[in-house]
């Protein structure tokens, strides 16, 4: 199975200004390639990445000597193209906007390789083609790798590669478990556990508004500027970081521990549209949850069922089946009108959908 690992490095004051100057030829390489492709389909020609990346190599990376300085790796150019054109290929399938030009100090990464050869990846030390050996804060797992992606986070820099992996299934406590999302609790499962919702975005909020006056405040161009820029991206990687911690923590548990997951098929984006729920919603993860599931059910030996969004779990009885008509977000006990039943929502939710375990769209 392929897996892929991000960790954060260890770099020197010089180390990081040669990253910067991998990130901007890489942000150049782009810009230049999305510039050229608009003029050329002005022109009426249809070009292509193939194209464009034969012309920068062979006229207008000649021409440009910082882009050859020694220390630099010359495969940046290659994947900016690759980029390029991986982003119109979103653009024409309908699975994204039309690709934008990039900025500098906004998402700085770069992609290198070693010619084809594997990059052998171990310990607290790595050694990147051209650029030399650089340090980690955590050790890696003995592996080898086909390239490396290297990207900035306010100001630090991280390493993400991927790498095959030999899965065993865990043994698993529990045959099959309903899983139900929600804005309260973070997750409910059929078996009675809960996670609670970090809202990590919420409690952070104040902070977040009181970095970014302060950073408005500043003087554009200015030094103090930009400490109050690096100041506001580190607290919101921050608040990024505790909700993927628990998002973690949450499907490690239900991976290792259970034969077969099922959760409903959340239309994340229908959901954003109400703009008195979008910001709790957003600050859930939603679509992380599911995405981490589908990898981690694969790596563990588990099996991830799909409950069809229209399914009412919620407004099911989980003891006689009876379907209630209305049930407000404000009703937290159901209460069925047939049986006298009475149980928690989001329990009632993930029971109704632990009976759906082998049904269809199952993974």
């Amino acid at each position: 199975m392929l897996l892929s690992i991000k960790t954060k490095l260890n770099l020197t004051s010089e180390q990081k200004t040669v990253m910067s100057k991998h990130a901007g030829i890489a942000r150049f390489t782009y810009n230049w390639g999305l510039a050229t492709w608009q003029n050329l389909y002005k022109d009426g020609y249809k070009p292509n990445k193939f194209l464009l990346k034969k012309f920068f190599n062979n006229e207008v990376k000649t021409q440009l000597e910082w882009i050859k300085e020694k220390g630099i790796c010359q495969k940046v150019t290659q994947y900016a193209f690759d980029q390029l054109g991986a982003a119109y290929d979103r653009f024409f399938k309908g699975q994204g906007g039309y690709p934008k030009f990039k900025k500098k100090g906004l998402n700085d990464s770069f992609t290198i390789d070693a010619g084809g050869k594997p990059i052998p990846i171990g310990g607290v030390r790595v050694k990147l083609p051209t650029i030399g050996s650089v340090k980690t804060y955590e050790g890696l797992p003995h592996t080898t790798t086909t390239k490396l992606s290297i990207s900035r986070i306010a100001d630090d820099w991280y390493i993400a590669f991927a790498y095959e992996v030999e899965c065993d299934p865990t043994p698993k406590s529990v045959d099959v478990v309903g899983v139900d999302l929600g804005v309260k609790e973070l997750a409910t499962l059929s078996t009675g556990v809960t996670f609670p919702n970090p809202r990590a975005y919420r409690k952070n909020i104040q902070k977040l508004k009181r970095l970014s006056k302060a950073l408005a405040r500043k003087t554009k161009g200015s030094s103090n500027r930009h400490k109050s820029k690096i100041k506001l991206a580190r607290h919101h990687n921050r608040v990024s970081n505790i909700r993927k911690d628990s998002l973690h923590k949450v499907t490690n548990y239900l991976c290792k521990n259970h034969a077969v997951i099922v959760v409903e098929d959340l239309n994340v984006a229908g959901m954003m549209s109400n703009h008195k729920l979008a910001q709790s919603i957003a600050d859930c993860g939603f679509h992380e949850f599911k995405r981490q599931l589908e990898y981690k059910c694969k790596k563990f030996g588990s099996k991830l069922v799909l409950a069809d969004r229209w399914y009412p779990s919620s407004k099911t009885c989980s003891n006689c089946g009876c379907k209630k008509e209305t049930l407000t977000l404000k009703e937290r006990v159901f209460k069925c009108g047939h049986c006298s039943f009475a149980i928690d929502r989001d329990l009632n939710a993930a029971i109704n959908l632990s009976r759906l375990a082998y049904g269809v769209n199952a993974f």
